[in-house]
């Protein structure tokens, strides 16, 4: 039967015994792996000159020709070991080729880990002799450990999620599974070769067979160490939010001066807008808004040392305005679907014509706090109402402009009358004019109905907000 594939990869890392995989798939009739061939310091293996002819130069110029060429060798169905630091030209390559069968070889990272932190201590990196295995005892270190497993978590969460979106199954190798003859035989016939091994290559052997606690020098250091770590992600905050891209047209820029505005929904726009508007002596409509990618694209070659920044507002102080602006009133402004369905379906005491003159404090902190809950059902993704960027997290937002570049300096509103003044004298605007003060909040200021239960409502709705940026209790002024 003819093979799926046109070649394989082999997605492993340092000390997961990739090479003993390598080894035992070249034992198979009709199969044969490559080695590292994407492997930025060397091609293949450490002293090759080259994989079928392609040789390191031609592959640094051109990667995809050495993908094309093991692809096209007649003699056997080809692949090779990728790590994730590998070459990153050639994994989308892979990735969205289905014709490219995936491995994965996994081990447990804190095995890897002492792997090869012995290895590096011995400089013995392949054990074909027992006789000349050479001892030495790793040092655990605890930061470099968390950024061991940090690489390999981040990968493997990439592989995994780009496979599922592009509906491709990769076949699972763990450590242990190495010894099995079966597993092999069966990945074999996976990648469509008949041929069948009666048993394992046993020319590499097992270097460091100890437990892992009597191969390093500080055992009880490293389970302190690994105590503290939160192997189960127990403290992780979940986020149920859609990504959002980069909200482009919402983006204000100068006509003159080389500022560049990324607006945090639910913030202090219109302050920040007219602010700006004032440095170049013009009305808010003034300013450069409603820009595609293409055009802000060219704003920013045109503006070469443009400075770009955002404000970040209270999530105790951004939830109530919004709520007053979007939700309390009835009038211009305000979401009146939404507004009407929150009163029907989620029971907030909304006033159906906007507050009036019996409109109360209490009410005001009921209403309120049931905004506050339904939000909270709307980030868990909970609701039929759409999550709206007026109530999305900030740090939400902030991934989003990412895409296609952060803000470079991260305001937060009670210090921007300072920091935006600064920012104009820096590109040259000496006298700029003072921030404008917000609206109040009408009827009731987030100041009349705050206490301890509200701010502790609020922190447990926004806690990636209040982590992500070190919030802590809403301060009037």
């Amino acid at each position: 039967m003819p093979s799926s594939f046109d070649y394989f990869v082999v997605f492993a890392e340092m000390r997961t015994g990739s090479n003993f995989l390598e080894t035992n798939l070249n034992a198979f009739d009709g199969l044969v792996c490559h080695g590292e061939a994407f492997n930025p310091h060397f091609i293949g293996y450490p002293n090759s000159t080259d994989i079928l002819g392609v040789t390191r130069s031609m592959r640094e110029a051109d990667p995809a020709r050495l993908v094309r060429k093991i692809k096209e060798d007649p003699r056997a169905l080809g692949g090779f070991r990728y790590f994730h630091d590998h070459d990153p030209r050639v994994l989308d390559l892979m990735l969205e080729d289905p014709r490219c069968a995936k491995i994965i070889l996994t081990r447990n990272p804190l095995d890897s880990y002492v792997s090869w932190k012995i290895a590096k201590e011995t400089g013995q990196w392949k054990l074909t002799d027992v006789k000349r295995r050479k001892d030495a005892k790793a040092r655990f270190d605890a930061a470099e450990f968390a950024a061991h497993v940090g690489a390999l978590q981040d990968f493997q969460v990439t592989l995994l999620n780009r496979l599922q979106a592009l509906g491709q199954t990769a076949f699972y190798v763990a450590y242990e599974d190495l010894q099995s003859v079966e597993v092999m035989n069966g990945l074999a016939r996976w990648l469509g070769v008949p041929h069948q091994l009666e048993a394992l290559d046993g020319s590499l052997k097992r270097q460091n067979p100890a437990p892992v606690l009597a191969k390093v020098a500080n055992p009880e250091e490293m389970q302190e160490a690994l105590a503290g770590m939160d192997r189960f992600n127990l403290t992780r905050t979940p986020n149920f939010e859609p990504r959002r891209g980069p909200a482009v047209p919402g983006y204000a820029a100068g006509v003159v001066t080389p500022l560049l505005y990324l607006p945090l929904k639910g913030g202090p726009e219109a302050e920040v807008v007219r602010w700006m508007a004032g440095l170049d002596h013009v009305a808010p409509e003034g300013l450069i808004q409603g820009m595609n990618q293409k055009q802000l694209r060219q704003w920013k070659r045109g503006n070469k040392g443009f400075r770009s920044f955002t404000v970040l507002r209270h999530p105790a102080a951004r939830a109530h305005a919004v709520f007053c602006r979007r939700i309390l009133n009835a009038g211009e402004g305000s979401y009146r679907q939404i507004r009407n369905t929150l009163r029907r379906q989620f029971g907030l005491p909304l006033p159906e014509q906007g507050p009036d003159a019996g409109y109360s404090r209490s009410q005001h902190r009921e209403a309120f706090t049931g905004f506050l809950e339904f939000v909270r059902s709307s980030l868990a993704g909970q609701t039929s109402v759409r999550l709206d960027a007026e109530w999305a997290t900030q740090s939400q937002a902030l991934a989003g402009f990412a895409e296609l570049g952060p803000p470079d300096l991260l305001i937060r509103e009670e210090e921007m009358g300072e920091d935006l003044v600064a920012l104009a004298r820096k590109l040259g605007r000496m006298e700029p004019g003072a921030v404008p003060e917000a609206e109040p909040e009408t009827p009731f200021a987030l100041a009349d109905i705050y206490d301890a239960e509200l701010e502790a409502l609020i922190a447990s709705v926004y806690q990636r907000d209040y982590l992500a940026f070190g919030f802590g209790p809403w301060r009037q002024g």
